[in-house]
């Protein structure tokens, strides 16, 4: 019971210190407020750049023609050699005939023109569509591929998947580079503000030591003052990023661009989660920057 009611006291003493001192209490609430809905866009941001990359990985097709005079078995010893690039996840192959039925198929127009060809007068090549496993490498692999031997032709829209892939690595490492930075800015200014906070209750700090406080009962309240004000400071932050980003994902339609490459993150679950990181980190800087401040600037 002594516990709980030393508990109590600390917390009791945390929350009347914030309001005794609100205006330096709203200094770092409006500093973590500021920083953590930086800190938000550039979790979005992130996470919808790697949801961009990784539908980039699902979908980027490698279409490999064979040459007109390839033969069953040139394309058997070619799916072989594909294979054994190491690079493969699903490897389909296509001769002419089924690329003629499905083009009739897909147009009336295109299916009076191919229903007169004949095998011999089909100028379609037989063809391979490769999966990658890994998109990093597509070029390398796509290399390997020209080089065997009844391979026409090798295509995967190298110039637009090289980009877009060095484009989304670029942002997502700035974007985690941001959220690190703002988060150490946030600390070290929340510490300078709880030390001002110290100063001016030095006297107050040097009466609880002369009635023989503990160094751990004057410290905790100034801990527990900063996890007050990283949760308040986080109350802005998370109804923007709920609210926001439920806005923008409606307003798109769930995808920029009307690209299928560039579908957004669906706002249920991630926008809570992101919410709670929010809290969490605005919880645990608020606390490390008064623990800082304590134990760097408090004398005792």
């Amino acid at each position: 019971m002594r516990g709980i009611r030393t508990i109590r006291r600390y917390f009791r003493d945390a929350a009347k210190s914030v309001v005794r001192n609100f205006s330096l209490s709203l200094a770092s609430i409006s500093c973590i407020t500021i920083t953590l809905i930086v800190v938000a866009f550039s979790i979005v941001l992130s996470y919808n750049v790697e949801n961009f990359a990784e539908s980039i990985r699902k979908d980027v097709t490698i279409i490999i023609f064979l040459d007109s005079d390839a033969t069953t078995e040139d394309a058997s010893r070619i799916e072989k050699e594909i294979k054994s690039t190491g690079n493969v996840e699903k490897l389909t192959f296509k001769s002419k005939k089924q690329q003629a039925e499905e083009t009739a198929n897909e147009n009336e127009i295109f299916k009076t023109i191919i229903n007169e060809w004949t095998d011999e007068t089909n100028p379609l090549l037989d063809s391979f569509e490769l999966k990658v496993k890994d998109v990093e490498i597509i070029k390398n692999t796509a290399n390997k591929i020209k080089e065997i031997k009844k391979v026409n032709t090798v295509s995967y829209g190298e110039e637009l998947v090289d980009k877009l892939i060095t484009i989304f690595n670029v942002v997502k490492k700035i974007s985690i580079a941001a959220v690190v930075a703002l988060i150490v800015v946030t600390a070290f200014l929340i510490t300078n503000t709880i030390k001002l906070a110290i100063y001016a209750r030095k006297r107050e700090i040097e009466i609880m030591r002369l009635v023989g406080a503990s160094n751990l009962s004057i410290k905790i309240p100034f801990v527990i003052e900063g996890l007050f004000l990283g949760l308040l400071g986080s109350i802005v932050p998370v109804l923007i990023t709920i609210y926001g980003y439920i806005g923008l994902y409606d307003f798109f339609g769930g995808k920029l661009f009307n690209s299928a490459l560039a579908k957004l993150i669906t706002p249920n679950p991630f926008i809570y989660l992101s919410s709670l990181l929010l809290v969490i980190i605005g919880i645990l800087v608020g606390m490390f920057g008064s623990w800082q401040a304590v134990r760097k600037y408090l004398k005792i």
